[in-house]
């Protein structure tokens, strides 16, 4: 009997052991941290077995593995080895499962093993999750029986054992492609590439962007690759690529992408023109010519984010009049650019998902008042200059909301700069809504878009949005 050991007790490993445990594997859970109680439950009305607090169980069950196979093709392997996306490489048992050449995969990896559904595979530095929810939103309204996994939804892996979906959409983040070897995608999608997790990939750039491109691997020319042609790190990478993919470009305007392998180029297949959202098909009687202005999302972003999940409604053939429909309907995700509040004259948007500049850039750019932003918590090797202008331009205020945020002050508050921001150092969101409602004015706008990761302060970016919600409507 195979074994294998899934490092990590959440959404994701948890559902891979009742996944694995269907398949007839010899299944073992180790977390290092404390198992939530609704998975701890799962475990053991499932008979799974685990440990957590330590990884102690799995090291000797490694251990063990490793002299029965002495002198074997460690390839040949009979264990296998599933963690969490949020564990890194440096992690000591990672590194020891490295040595020894024992495999290690994600969840995404092992489940697409037991699906033959169509996989719409999403990926970004940022606009992921709108767009992946936006594709579901259309897939879904349009009577297809799909379903929603990865870095949303329910586990991709419990999802192919207990349900019989044909679509899968998935947002993949780039720590979930790092462990996919054999996956294929039906449909990728890249939104676009900037820094982002660098402390992950030794702050080298290109291992990021190498990262994402494994979204590609193993397609042909029978699949797809969607992507923003107006992102210069995504065209550079393109030139220089050999793409099996047919080529779906979108962008804000009529252009071309051109192939590495042959020097063809392919027309943008989205675009805004006249006013107009185009979308266009291979069957021109499906082409679809929407007005922007009945696009519910807003935002230049959000535009991209529509112009992507539209060409991947129409791969999978889903009519104009359902697309449009969708667009018409659908309002966003929680954390992203969500409208909170209007307090004393001033507005509160949760842009919590703003875990990196490029993303607040975005959020930055859409404001058309006056801004009290709040930024920072974990950095992850930030360049703070993406925003410069945009901060000096819209920002009345700013917030430094971290245990950490040297690294900000001393960037806004250098001294060339000609004008000075005033700024607040705090500890807690509480503090930070309350700092911001003291500064604000009638007609601005409180701005939550931290650039930084979470973890400082709040369990997750999620936790950080909530508690900005709460102390908001408390005001």
């Amino acid at each position: 009997m195979k074994k294998l050991i899934i490092l990590g007790a959440g959404e994701s490993g948890v559902g891979t052991a009742i996944l694995a445990q269907k398949k007839g594997y010899d299944v073992f859970v180790s977390d290092l941290l404390e198992i939530k109680d609704e998975y701890r439950k799962t475990l053991i009305d499932k008979g799974i077995k685990f440990e957590e607090k330590t990884h102690e169980k799995a090291l000797n069950t490694i251990t063990n593995y490793e002299l029965r196979i002495t002198g074997e093709d460690a390839s040949n392997s009979q264990l296998e080895v599933v963690k969490s996306p949020g564990i890194p490489d440096k992690a000591p048992i990672i590194k020891h499962l490295k040595e020894k050449k024992i495999p290690i995969i994600s969840e995404i990896e092992f489940a697409s093993r037991y699906t033959n559904a169509k996989k719409i595979c999403i990926t970004g530095s940022n606009g992921k999750t709108t767009t992946t929810m936006l594709t579901y939103f259309i897939l879904k309204n349009a009577g297809l029986n799909v379903g929603l996994a990865g870095n949303v939804g329910k586990s991709f892996a419990r999802q192919v054992a207990e349900n019989d979906f044909d679509y899968y959409v998935l947002e993949l983040s780039s720590f979930q492609l790092d462990g996919m070897y054999d996956f294929r995608a039906d449909v990728s999608v890249i939104l676009n590439i900037t820094p982002d997790h660098l402390d992950r990939y030794d702050y080298q750039f290109q291992n990021y962007i190498d990262a994402k491109f494994r979204i590609l691997q193993n397609q042909t020319a029978e699949d797809a690759f969607i992507f923003w042609n107006d992102d210069d790190v995504l065209k550079k990478e393109i030139e220089k690529r050999d793409i099996k993919a047919q080529l779906f470009p979108f962008a804000e305007c009529r252009s071309k992408a051109r192939l590495a392998a042959t020097g063809d180029a392919v027309e943008t297949q989205a675009f805004t023109e006249n006013e107009n959202l185009i979308i266009n098909s291979k069957n021109p009687q499906n082409t679809m010519v929407m007005e922007l202005e009945k696009i519910l999302l807003r935002g230049t972003h959000n535009l991209y984010n529509s112009m992507a999940a539209g060409l991947a409604a129409q791969l999978a053939n889903i009519s104009k009049e359902n697309i449009r429909r969708s667009l018409e309907n659908f309002t966003g995700v929680e954390h992203r650019m969500e409208y909170v509040a209007s307090v004393r004259g001033v507005r509160y948007i949760n842009d919590s998902k703003a875990t990196n500049v490029n993303s607040a850039w975005y959020a930055l750019k859409s404001m058309q008042t006056p801004v009290v932003l709040i930024l920072g918590g974990t950095d992850k090797g930030n360049d703070y200059t993406e925003i410069e202008s945009l901060t000096y331009e819209k920002a009345r205020s700013l917030i430094f909301l971290g245990v950490d945020n040297e690294k900000l002050k001393n960037f806004f508050s250098a001294k060339e700069r000609k004008r000075k921001i005033p700024f607040v150092e705090v500890k807690s969101m509480q503090d930070a809504v309350a700092a911001a409602y003291d500064v604000a004015k009638h007609g601005d706008t409180v701005l939550l878009s931290p650039c930084c990761a979470s973890f400082d302060l709040f369990q997750n970016y999620e936790d950080r949005g909530r508690q900005f919600k709460e102390n908001v409507r408390k005001l």
